[in-house]
């Protein structure tokens, strides 16, 4: 199924890399999304780009976060850490964000947000640089490996199927949801 065209999309993302310079600082970036999720509902994540699978890894984590959502079902107060979840197609929060935030070490990143706001102007105040290259791309060997899908998985596949191996995983965060979950923090 080919993917709504980048300007009829609610979800948007960037590429990103640190300046130059330096910076911003993992606890940076941390403080202005806590920030941007007081000022505005619409989702605002930042990933390592390393773990992202390409748009629509994104796009299938957010379909079925809102999916989840129409059921009743929250898994966590944080629509952004849930995104995450999906994202990282691990159903405890630790894990994910082992799998796809950011850390000291990430260099390329990817922004994302529901419209109104504007990934472009968010790169920006998170103080980071654009970075096309850092996305979309196709998933790779250490992208998968990331996200834990193993040689023996990949090697079940042609590499033109591993983005299927991706959203496999994103899908099954929904089965390991018990139905009309409490919410947790």
């Amino acid at each position: 199924m080919p993917l709504p065209p980048p300007d009829e999309r609610t979800l948007r993302a960037v590429g990103a890399r640190r300046p130059a310079s330096g910076g911003p600082s993992t606890e940076e970036i941390v403080r202005t999304l806590r920030a941007l999720a007081k000022e505005s509902p619409a989702l605002v994540a930042v990933f390592d780009a390393g773990a992202i699978a390409g748009e629509r890894h994104l796009l299938s984590a957010w379909a079925h976060l809102g999916r989840a959502h129409s059921r009743g079902e929250r898994r966590l107060r944080d629509r952004g850490a849930e995104f995450a979840l999906y994202v990282a197609g691990d159903d405890q929060l630790p894990r994910a964000l082992a799998k796809v935030g950011v850390s000291p070490t990430t260099d390329r990143f990817v922004v994302v947000a529901e419209k109104p706001l504007d990934p472009v102007a968010l790169r920006a105040r998170f103080g980071l640089e654009d970075d096309p290259g850092a996305y979309p791309r196709a998933p790779d060997e250490a992208t998968l490996e990331r996200l834990g899908i193993t040689a023996e998985e990949r090697a079940a596949l042609p590499r033109s199927s591993w983005e299927g191996l991706v959203l496999e995983r994103v899908a099954l965060v929904d089965l390991s949801a018990g139905r009309g979950t409490a919410e947790k923090s």
